[in-house]
């Protein structure tokens, strides 16, 4: 059984798209763009993006009791890959203790011409 799971502290989908999905002990939480659920502004800068995103998985993990240390796998899209290092130096501030397993790809675009999208899934046993 799935269950459809969203917060107003993260973006609305812009699309036909939950902003997660709970389906027994797992959570897989949709691709985030670095928008600002408050102002509905795009965060500019490799840096700034990364954090909104990771703040919005946050705050989508959090409408079920978790937190980031639930997640056990991301996806990095970047239109750059000249953004890795900076992106990587902010990521890891937020995945100190048993970083979840990554895979970071090199896309062509983004929606809303952003630079980075990331997708995650949290385990929740």
């Amino acid at each position: 059984m799935k269950k459809a799971i969203s917060t107003d502290r993260a973006p609305k989908a812009i699309g036909p798209y939950s902003q997660a999905i709970l389906a027994g002990d797992f959570v897989f939480i949709s691709g985030q763009i670095p928008i600002d659920p408050n102002t509905g502004e795009i965060r500019e800068g490799i840096k700034d993006a990364t954090t909104q995103i990771i703040k919005n998985i946050s705050a989508i993990l959090e409408e079920l009791g978790l937190t980031l240390d639930s997640v056990v796998k991301t996806t990095v899209f970047l239109t750059n890959m000249e953004d890795f290092k900076e992106f990587n130096e902010v990521y890891g501030t937020f995945f100190k203790k048993d970083p979840p397993a990554r895979s970071t790809v090199a896309v062509k675009e983004l929606p809303r011409g952003v630079r980075i999208e990331i997708e995650a899934i949290a385990y929740r046993g």
